[in-house]
């Protein structure tokens, strides 16, 4: 409009030669070089813009739409232009609009209860070595016939493997203990659903876990909610330093989702394990330099939920308990040890005489500079496998009804040939048997050397429980 103004007597003479509006667009495109925008709107210009106030305002607005490109050039290409916008704008928000909330969402208003939106069927939890849970409905495991072959349950990474193995319906519980001793909880219909073919959802993203810690155990529990089964089962929590402690389920029927203090732990200390007892078990204790202790669940008296436990093996500053194992007294399982030179044996549940708790223990395993300290403490059976990883990241799964059974003062055989220097046996654990895997046969020398026997060293188990009372939280 300001090119047209300023030579109006031409575009005039030009419009009027024109026979119609398109001829008039193309010879002033030809002449001045303007788009079809600006020929257009040329030829819709009406005659009072020819005024000199009229072509005062046309550059008055030319000039803020320059200034305009230019202000928002600068925004573009200064980032530091374009966050203080961004803040003031966003100030400017929060000034006009930041009032409280009108509404509440409240998920516990009159009577929601989210286990009415899930049938209570049963399911198959997964849990890997690394962490992956899932849940799989049971009727994805179809029967088969003796003598079958088996199907896939899960696929891992390389370097993973199925650990635990739980069989539960939706309305059940499970409770997730940590190395510094917090309980979680979560409802099965609350973890993640997966195909038997699919690895499940790390469980760091599932729980509020404090950073740095890590869950070392797991319990499925079918009647959490049953006052009579929480009032007559237990839940028998070991640490490193040998402290033990027993307390009543019910104790850890209400858990937040924030987690809760399940047993108080030392600086130096770490929770190893939790099992879960009616009390009619016996316990076994072992340490890495080679010893074990047996002793009975009803020594122990039940402590609160906020408390350290006391004593249930003797450890030196060296030393460490490495497992703990309940089993009934009539139970058919084996004592499984290895050590972390690769040597390992089975041995039955008889050959270790029960003690008072507090005790040194008595030997289990013939540690020698060529064995190496013991790792691995578990009770087996013959339908398992035994899963054996090395620092190296090396991992074998060895069939345990292979693994013969030897005395409890011996060596045991070979399980695992370390081919690196220096490698040495990181972690074990017992899986059920996979029909899928290959498992190794153990086929290595027996080594029985003799041992004399220390004698078994029983505890004084009020000395022990001095500094070892419950505490409050």
């Amino acid at each position: 409009l300001i090119i047209a103004s300023e030579n109006i007597d031409e575009v005039i003479a030009i419009i009027k030669a024109s026979k119609r509006q398109d001829d008039a667009r193309q010879a002033l495109t030809a002449r001045f070089g303007l788009s079809d925008e600006q020929t257009a709107a040329i030829v819709a210009m009406r005659l009072g813009q020819l005024t000199g106030l009229e072509q005062e305002k046309l550059h008055n607005a030319y000039q803020e739409i320059m200034a305009r490109i230019e202000e928002l050039n600068l925004i573009l290409n200064d980032d530091h232009v374009c966050r203080e916008l961004i803040k003031s704008e966003l100030i400017e928000v929060r000034d006009k609009y930041g009032d409280e909330r009108m509404t509440d969402i409240d998920y516990t208003a009159g009577d929601f209860n989210a286990e009415d939106f899930y049938s209570d069927d049963d399911m198959v939890i997964t849990i890997s070595h690394m962490g992956y849970i899932k849940r799989t409905p049971l009727t994805e495991f179809r029967a088969q016939n003796r003598g079958g072959v088996g199907a896939r349950g899960s696929v891992t990474r390389d370097e993973d493997f199925i650990e635990h193995i739980y069989t539960a319906s939706m309305h059940n519980t499970m409770l997730f203990f940590t190395d510094r001793g917090l309980v979680y909880k979560m409802k099965v219909y609350e973890l993640p659903e997966g195909a038997k073919n699919t690895k499940g959802r790390a469980l760091q993203n599932l729980l509020n876990i404090e950073p740095g810690d890590k869950v070392r155990a797991y319990i499925a529990c079918k009647q959490l909610d049953d006052a009579e089964f929480t009032g007559s089962h237990y839940l028998v929590f070991a640490t490193r330093r040998g402290i033990i402690k027993k307390t009543s389920l019910s104790e850890y029927s209400r858990v937040l989702a924030k987690g809760k203090k399940a047993i108080i732990i030392r600086e130096d200390d770490a929770l190893i394990g939790v099992e879960l007892t009616d009390d009619n078990s016996d316990i076994l204790l072992a340490a890495r330099q080679g010893k074990a202790i047996r002793f009975s669940t009803k020594s122990l008296r039940a402590m609160g939920r906020v408390s350290s436990g006391v004593r249930g093996m003797r450890v030196a500053d060296d030393n460490e308990v490495v497992g703990m194992i309940t089993m009934e007294p009539e139970s058919t399982n084996t004592v499984m040890v290895i050590s972390e030179n690769g040597f390992g044996k089975r041995t039955p549940l008889d050959a270790y005489t029960p003690h008072n708790r507090g005790g040194q223990g008595m030997k289990t395993i013939n540690v020698t500079e060529r064995t190496g300290q013991l790792v691995g403490f578990l009770s087996v059976n013959d339908e398992e496998d035994l899963m054996i990883i090395n620092r190296s990241g090396i991992t074998l799964r060895i069939r345990v009804a292979d693994i013969k059974e030897a005395g409890r003062v011996t060596q045991g055989v070979r399980l695992i040939n370390l081919d690196r220097r220096g490698d040495v046996i990181a972690s074990v654990c017992a899986v059920p048997t996979d029909p899928d895997d290959q498992a190794e046969t153990v086929d290595g020398e027996e080594l029985n050397d003799p041992v004399v026997e220390e004698p078994d060293v029983d505890g004084n188990e009020a000395d022990d429980e001095v500094d070892m009372e419950e505490s409050n939280e």
